[in-house]
Order: structure tokens, then C-alpha cells, then sequence
């Protein structure tokens, strides 16, 4: 390509020479007028030109648009992290980007090929954010539950981060972190930096399991496990029951006849429950709430928005602990207080907690003054005169006629 032309020329002039009868200019000089033309052309059509005469390669469409409406963070807007597991709203490994601007920027889960945003939300549009640990893994992981304010059409978010040091480029931020420094803290610090309101984390203080773990024994558990409620006044639970497993005999008739004694042996296994919709979860009790974890979607009761709780079915082995709060959790957290008006409570059960964290839970609901509804009006057993007293009734209605 020919060096770029010599602008302090007039152009225009050179035209008239060469268009002129008898023409002036010969071959040479026509071939160098055109050369010259073609370069004005593009260098004037080209949409910057470097200081050094060369000229820069043309913005792709894509690329205008970001800068027309750029919403999404860019590298150099954003500390990013890659390969993070999602699991809410989508389960698949994505680039997670952090905004650095409190008020404009936003968290993202990018593509790590195409970099374009599969989902997000803003800083500002996040009520709550908690980090708590995965339950039953051999290697430490921690979740990241994000909840959206309400009213603002944001869905949940809910990533995993792996409990080892930073390894690698996998972090590319302009935050110094030491090599020793773990995922988690490297995160945690980095979203601190932007939240209005901090990450909540479990403590100990607050709650501490005291079932016998599986896995990393050597470690305290600061969950309990639970089934989510019923549905519709329906039990989550259902037997399923393999009938050629059942014990049996015949009569002399030939007749299939159940061992009764068996058949309710085998109806008491606790192996045998299941729950619908796999609502099986995890009970966290934090400083600032209870969070129920981790099948879509997250629940999340801040203090404000309980009204009450109690315990239903307390049995040997296991119990059920009742929420009823001011405001739907799974959907997003709710600013209201309680005494808001409009409001109609909704009861959620969490059943099947293990008798041995009863004491522990009890000790967290009166700390943070939590109602006890346990010896409610409601939950009092119905009198029913199913054997009242024979001709208790005609005795009346023999009064009322005299």
C-alpha cells in the first residue's frame, strides 16, 4: 500500500491539470494522482487514523454496539474469575465478572468463549447476599446465594467456589491478593468492596450441628438437614414400596396373606421415605437470617419478615420446624416489616430435622427473640365428641321441649 498522501496539497488542482485540454500531466504523474485519490478516500471513510500515519483496523459491529449501550462490564471494567460452577439459574461453568462501579456495575456469568452475558444483576438491585458451606463434600466448597430486591424481575443467583488457594491466572483483577489467599476470601473481599450490605457467613456461635458427619468428620457442621414443607396441605413424602419385597405367606386357600407384624416393620424403615419434587435441603441459621438451600429456588427469612416459629411432630428421632413470615422467601427477600399492612402470612414447614439439633435450634430462635408459636390456638388439638356421653343428646332436646 502507498504512503498516505501529502494533505497540504491541494488535490483539487492536480484534477484540473490532468482534466485540462491539452492535458498537462503525463502517465507517471496521472498513476501518482490516482494512488493519491484512492488513499484520501479511505483515510477519510476510516474511522480513526494514528498518529503515525498507519491506519487502525475498523470496529467490528458488535463491537459499536457495546459502546452505543454498554451495560456489560468489559475486562478493563471488571475483575473476573474463571471456570465457576452455576447452579442457579442455569447449571453450567461460566466466567463470573465482577463490576467494579458500586452504583453502575453489576455481577455477571459471561461465556468464557463468545464473552457475551448468559445472566446477571446489578450491585444495587441485591438485597442480600450469604456464602455458606457445601454440605457433604470431601473437598471444602462454598455456595454464593445471591437475592435479588424485590420487585425488580432479578432472578436468584447461586455459584460455587472451590475451598483452595488462588491458583494460577484464574483471577484477573487489578486487587492484590496473596498466593496464599484462599478463593473464597479473594471473592468475599472483592463483592464486599461493592455490596451496600456485607456477605453473611455462618458462625458457630449461632449454630453448630451435632449430628455425626460423613464427610470431614474432623470438621462442625453449621447446617441442619431438612425436607421443604408440603404441598398444598399434602406431606412431601411418599412410600415407595416394592411389593415383591414384602413378606407373605399363603392360607391353605392359596391366598396371598401379608405378615402383619413384617409388613409395619417394613412400613418403619426410614430409608423407605422419599420426598416429591426432591425437596431434600439444608437449614443455615445466620446472624442475619435462616436460608434454605440448595434446590431452586433459594429461600431466604430475614428476622424482619418472621412472625413466628414453632415446632410441629416433635418425635424421638426427628421434628418439624414451622416458618410463618410476612413474605413469600423463595421469591425474593422482602423490605417490608412484619406489621406492614396488606400482608398475609405464609407458613413454611421444614420436616425431618434430626432430634439432635432440637436444643441447638431452640437456643438461635429464643437468642434472636424469634415468637415461639408452638402452644398456639391453632395448633391445639380439636375436641371432637366422637364418644360423648349416650343420650347426652336427647336429654337436651327432651329439656328444650318441656
Amino acid at each position: 500500500m502507498p504512503d498516505p498522501p501529502d494533505y497540504s496539497e491541494s488535490l483539487l488542482s492536480r484534477i484540473n491539470l490532468a482534466t485540462s485540454k491539452p492535458p498537462v500531466s503525463t502517465n507517471s504523474q496521472l498513476k501518482k494522482l490516482l494512488e493519491d485519490v484512492r488513499a484520501f478516500i479511505s483515510a477519510s471513510t476510516s474511522p480513526q487514523l494514528q498518529s503515525n500515519g498507519q491506519q487502525q483496523p475498523p470496529l467490528s459491529k458488535k463491537r459499536k454496539l457495546e459502546h452505543v449501550n454498554d451495560q456489560s462490564p468489559t475486562l478493563d471494567q471488571a475483575d473476573t474469575i474463571a471456570d465457576v460452577s452455576f447452579s442457579i439459574p442455569q447449571r453450567k461453568k461460566l466466567k463470573l465478572s465482577l463490576g467494579r462501579n458500586p452504583e453502575q456495575g453489576s455481577i455477571k456469568a459471561c461465556n468464557p468463549s463468545t464473552n457475551e452475558t448468559e445472566f446477571g444483576i446489578t450491585w444495587r438491585n441485591i438485597e442480600h447476599c450469604v456464602c455458606v458451606p457445601v454440605p457433604e463434600k470431601a473437598q471444602p466448597q462454598w455456595n454464593f446465594c445471591i437475592f435479588p430486591k424485590e420487585g425488580g424481575g432479578d432472578e436468584q443467583i447461586l455459584f460455587t467456589i472451590p475451598g483452595g488457594n488462588v491458583k494460577g491466572d484464574t483471577i484477573h483483577s487489578d486487587t492484590q491478593f496473596s498466593p496464599d489467599e484462599s478463593y473464597k476470601d479473594v471473592v468475599m473481599r472483592m463483592m464486599n468492596q461493592r455490596l451496600k450490605r456485607k456477605i453473611s457467613e455462618p458462625n458457630e456461635k449461632e449454630f453448630v450441628s451435632q449430628v455425626a458427619q460423613a464427610y470431614r468428620k474432623g470438621e462442625k457442621a453449621v447446617h441442619a438437614k431438612a425436607f421443604r414443607g408440603s404441598k398444598d396441605g399434602k406431606p412431601i413424602f411418599h412410600l415407595k414400596i416394592s411389593f415383591a419385597s414384602i413378606p407373605r405367606f399363603h392360607n391353605c386357600s392359596g391366598r396371598c396373606i401379608l405378615d402383619t407384624l413384617q409388613f409395619r416393620h417394613f412400613l418403619s424403615s426410614p430409608f423407605r421415605l422419599t420426598s416429591l419434587g426432591r425437596e431434600t435441603g439444608y437449614l443455615f441459621l445466620l446472624s442475619s437470617g435462616i436460608v434454605w438451600g440448595f434446590k431452586k429456588p433459594l429461600a431466604f427469612f430475614p428476622f424482619h419478615a418472621i412472625t413466628s416459629i414453632s415446632y410441629t411432630s416433635v418425635l424421638q428421632r426427628t421434628f418439624n420446624l414451622n416458618i410463618t413470615t410476612s413474605s413469600s422467601p423463595f421469591s425474593s427477600s422482602s423490605s417490608k416489616p412484619p406489621s406492614s399492612p396488606n400482608t398475609t402470612d405464609a407458613e413454611i414447614e421444614f420436616s425431618m430435622i434430626d432430634q439432635a439439633d432440637f436444643a441447638g435450634i431452640d437456643a438461635y430462635v429464643r437468642r434472636h427473640h424469634l415468637q415461639d408459636a408452638s402452644m398456639a390456638e391453632q395448633r391445639r388439638a380439636k375436641k371432637l365428641n366422637v364418644n360423648g356421653i349416650k343420650g347426652a343428646a336427647d336429654d337436651d332436646d327432651g329439656g328444650d321441649g318441656a
